[in-house]
Formats: structure tokens, sequence, C-alpha cells
């Protein structure tokens, strides 16, 4: 089937006004916020392709149609939300069709007995978690990127929210969901609060990143909103000081709704004026919330926690101010202005945290001597931490400025994997991460190639992710990275 054969197969289906074809109109399809993409638009270069076509399903059944339709001209397919994620994981490599999520913006049931909330895939997360809000609950799933993202976009990359050490991360708040299959067929996992009947299909969907599945309905757990909050500042006088407190609580068994670590170039410019920090350089935000008599009690216990490590509490100002700025990006100020503004989130256990960040820090350093590192904790677990990098590099030629970001993501990376930490938390793994997806999962990365093509023999959900193969005569989506090294 060629091209405008497809185009007009499609436009009987779904219509022809939600077919896409005019070449503006793709090249808004073409990207998501990778920065490395950025960095190379800005001397007009391209990673990736146009999208052969955009298509705009309105429900699950449609979504099946046009896969059907896709397979049958061997069209490969990507699924698309909002385009907000940092990794290329939406970017075509060979004018794939892309499956625009966002008509399917509805919440299709609020089940209040059991806590659940069915909802379509392309509805804007911000719009949900604000419906969610009016009827007194909350989705517990808040990433910085709330209200730019989809609900599906956040199962799809597996992602991690900004109140993830109380409500989970999203492979725990979801427990049902529909998704497409490679041939057009319905898959159904029904919500419920466990199965023991062999592996989980609920989490070889969750994650895939459209190259298993579209997924176009999930079911969620939503909590009540928390009646009760009280925020702790504290000033700490060292990073392993904030680590030690921050592992205390989570292995104690509280609930903090919020844990941020900062170090000390993280904390600098947050806490100024503010007398506490001058000899304690470090900052721990902690926020309890619940039940006011838990709340109260589980606040004592942090604050005697943190006299054991020597902080003092101060004024909730800074985390008032984040709070205030909690789903705004900081990346694209830096891009305005000609700078190279990187970010990179990892997990590692306790045992590794401080040397990780260490032995990172000091190889950047040795970059460039205007190269900037820095970091946050802000997901915090019994077992781990998230330590979410900044990276970034002052105005000057691509030609100087790619090699050292390039030696920078392997530097992080290949650190990471060296302390025995994964390569991503929250992100996802996309385009950017492939070459270390062998170095994520050894012989596991092996069984998931084998998955991909049992599932989908002819390569037609998004090729060339999450380190999986691209199809013939796709581009090379590194060519441009392996000139730099």
């Amino acid at each position: 089937m060629k091209d405008h054969n497809l185009a007009a197969a499609c436009a009987a289906l779904i219509g022809a006004d939600h077919v896409l074809t005019d070449e503006t109109a793709r090249d808004g399809y073409a990207h998501d916020r990778l920065p490395y993409a950025n960095f190379r638009a800005r001397e007009g270069a391209r990673v990736g392709t146009l999208p052969g076509m955009v298509l705009r399903p309105r429900t699950t059944e449609e979504v099946a149609g046009l896969v059907r339709l896709a397979a049958e001209a061997d069209q490969p397919v990507i699924p698309y939300g909002s385009g907000s994620g940092v990794l290329g994981g939406i970017i075509p490599l060979g004018g794939e069709v892309m499956l625009d999520m966002q008509r399917m913006d509805r919440i299709l049931e609020v089940d209040t007995e059991n806590r659940l909330v069915t909802v379509e895939a392309g509805m804007n997360g911000g719009a949900f978690e604000e419906a969610l809000n009016a009827q007194g609950f909350t989705s517990g799933h808040l990433p910085q990127s709330l209200t730019i993202s989809t609900v599906g976009g956040w199962a799809a990359c597996r992602g991690g929210g900004q109140e993830s050490s109380r409500y989970g991360k999203i492979e725990n708040i979801v427990v049902g969901l529909k998704a497409v299959l490679p041939d057009g067929r319905v898959m159904e996992v029904r919500p419920l609060p466990k199965r023991a009947t062999g592996p989980s299909i609920l989490d070889l969907i969750v994650g895939n990143e459209g190259t298993l599945a579209v997924i176009t309905e999930l079911t969620l757990r939503i909590w009540a909103l928390p009646e009760a909050e009280e925020a702790l500042v504290f000033a700490l006088p060292d990073r392993a000081a904030a680590l030690g407190l921050a592992k205390r609580v989570m292995q104690a068994g509280l609930h903090p709704r919020i844990v941020r670590l900062y170090d000390e170039k993280e904390t600098k410019g947050r806490v100024v004026g503010i007398g506490e920090f001058v000899e304690r350089p470090v900052m721990a935000n902690i926020v309890l919330a619940g039940e006011a008599p838990i709340v109260a009690a589980e606040a004592e216990v942090v604050r005697s926690f943190a006299r054991d490590v020597g902080a003092v509490e101060t004024v909730r100002a800074p985390f008032d101010a984040w709070r205030d700025h909690r789903y705004t990006s900081i990346t694209k100020q830096w891009l305005d202005k000609g700078y190279y503004n990187d970010t990179i989130e990892v997990t590692v256990n306790w045992t590794e945290a401080a040397a990780l960040y260490d032995t990172i820090a000091n190889q950047v350093a040795a970059l460039h001597p205007e190269a900037h590192f820095s970091a946050h904790w802000s997901h915090v677990y019994p077992e781990g931490v998230c330590q979410y990098m900044t990276l970034r590099l002052p105005p000057m030629p691509q030609a100087e400025a790619l090699p050292i970001h390039e030696k920078m993501w392997a530097i992080a990376t290949g650190e990471t994997l060296a302390h025995g930490g994964s390569i991503a938390h929250h992100h996802g793994s996309g385009l950017f991460r492939g070459p270390w997806m062998d170095g994520e999962h050894g012989v596991g990365m092996d069984l998931l190639r084998l998955v991909k093509k049992a599932i989908d023999p002819q390569n037609l959900f998004n090729p060339g992710k999450l380190g999986l193969p691209p199809r013939p005569g796709a581009v090379d989506p590194y060519r441009d990275r392996r000139a730099n090294v």
C-alpha cells in the first residue's frame, strides 16, 4: 500500500481532518525535548527524519484499525503523547507514522469504592490531576512535566513523580490497562489488587515506550487528598549527612510526601539570606502528609533524626519557592542563552550514592574549566536513591561542545553502571540511552530482543528505541555523536 493509499484508508477510518500530511504539521511531531537534538537544531541539523504522516485517533478501536492498516502497508508507527520526553523516544528514524493520542483525553470512570480511576492515554497530566483534585483525590504521580505530558506517556516511559517516595512510581500506581498490539489485537489487563498467574504482562507493557504496544487506556490507583501537611527544611553540614538522613527516614518506615536533598551548588541559590546555611551548606526538604495525628508524629521523628546528623531546621521559604515553580524546567532558559544544558537521572543503592556523586563530579570537572556539574536527590526509597544531575557547558562552537557533552554522558552513565546503579530512574531510555542498554540489562537485553521479535516480527512499533534494532534504511541517529568522539 503506497503512502497516499494508506492516508486515504486512514482518512476513511478516522476522518480526513485527522490525517496530517502537510510538511509543516509533520515537522511539529519530528522531535521531543532531547537536548542533543536541540543543540543540533541550532545549526539546522535534524536528528532523525520527518514523520511520514500524523494520525489522530479517538478510540481504542480506531487505534487498532490504524495499526492493522499500517501493518498491511508495512509502515512503522510511533505513539505520540505530547512530546515532553527528553531522550528522543518519539524521533522518527525512517518516516514513521505518528499516532497522536491527544484526542483520547477523557476520564472514563472514577471508582471511589476501590480508589481507582480509568483514563484514556492521551489525557494531559495537569488536566487529569486537576479533575481528580476537584473530587478530593490525587493521582500521586506528579512529575515536573505534569502540565506538558500525558498519562499514557507516564506509563509508556515508566516514569516517577516528585512524590514517588510516598505514592510509588508509575509501575506501582498502574493496576490495569488496554493496549493495541502490532497485529491490531486489543489486549486488556484487568485492574486487580494482585495476581499470581505467571510473569506480569502489565510490567511488560508499562515502560515499553511504544516498542511492543500502544497503550490506549489506563486504570490507576488514586488517594484522598491529605488532610494535613508539614514541610520541614533543614540545613545540613554536608552531603553525607543529608543522604544519611534520607536513608534513615525511609528505612524507618515513614511515609514522606516529598524528600528533596540538594548538593552545595544547588542549595546556594535557593537559600540566599538564610543564616543557617552559612555553616551548613546542604539543604533537605522533607514533607509529611496524611492524617493529622500521623503527620505530627512523623514530623517529630524526622526532627529527631535530623538532630542526630547535626542538621538545623530553618524557615520553609526555600520549599515554598520550589513548590511554586515545581512544574517549570530551567533547561530552556539555558538553551536560549546558547548554553549546552542537559540532565541525567540515575538510581543507585545507598552504599554507593556518595561515591557515585564524587566520581562523576571529579571526572566532569576535568573535561573543561567551565563544565558545570550539580545534583539533587529527589526520589528516595528504603534501598536507595535517584541522583538527578545537571551538566552544562557555556556557549562555544558545537564542534568543541558536542564531544565534551558526549563524554559527560559516557562518564555519568558508565560510572553509574560501574557503581551498580541503573542508567535511568524516570525519563526512560528512548533513543539516546540505546548504546548503554546492553550494559544495563546484560543477558536480559537478549530476552527483550526476543520478546520484541516475537510480538512485532515486522518491527513496526517505534523501531530503533530502547536499544532495539532499527528497520533497514533508517538513519543513524548516532552519526554525529560518533563523529564527535
